[in-house]
């Protein structure tokens, strides 16, 4: 298992290695304060930006995480960030998370198939066995998703991280498994389709 820089390529988006230039694009869809309102720290400048791109890089060349920004295909305009991370090959696990996109993009199919690009390469070229997505345990809307997805709810880590203000945030964990990718990734493709053809 070697996570190595790659393009994905989906049907309505693309996922691209982050690289610092993408900072300006990220700051013109990024700083709407409810993106980040459940997150560790707010991004409310350029200057946080280049800080939270400059970290991801950093963390890539550690071996820790691979970065991507979500592209647009239809403009070829990014709306947001996505990341494997807590990257892990001698257990063959990883973290699919950092997720954000503009609220534009929301409720698109963007995330849908930004998900499915994601888990299809971990599992079926990278072999991974287990893929772990954490959330806050309030953020509703995030966890009736991975529940939609198909990813099993663990349990809720009290306390577990806290956030640059000092809040101290309560993440649930949730996992899909090598052996129930097979199921996931119909239900994903269901998932795509009502997207597609709700969107005309």
């Amino acid at each position: 298992m070697k996570v190595q820089q790659i393009t994905l390529i989906g049907k309505i988006i693309r996922l691209e290695p982050m690289k610092l230039e993408h900072v300006n694009a990220l700051t013109l869809v990024g700083l709407d304060p409810e993106l980040w309102r459940l997150q560790p720290a707010p991004i409310t400048s350029q200057e946080d930006m280049h800080l939270y791109v400059s970290k991801a890089l950093d963390q890539f060349q550690a071996g820790e995480t691979l970065p991507f920004v979500i592209v647009n295909m239809s403009d070829e305009k990014i709306i947001g960030t996505t990341r494997y991370m807590d990257i892990s090959p001698q257990h063959r696990r990883l973290e699919i998370g950092a997720t954000w996109l503009t609220s534009s993009h929301q409720r698109t199919g963007a995330n849908t198939e930004a998900k499915s690009l994601l888990l299809t390469h971990a599992f079926e070229n990278l072999c991974v066995q287990r893929i772990v997505f954490k959330t806050e345990a309030s953020n509703e809307k995030s966890r009736n998703a991975l529940l939609r997805l198909g990813a099993i709810e663990e349990g809720i880590f009290r306390k577990h991280l806290i956030t640059a203000s000092g809040r101290a945030r309560d993440m649930v964990y949730f996992s899909i498994l090598d052996t129930e990718w097979p199921l996931i990734k119909e239900r994903l493709k269901i998932l795509k389709n009502t997207h597609l053809n709700s969107n005309g």
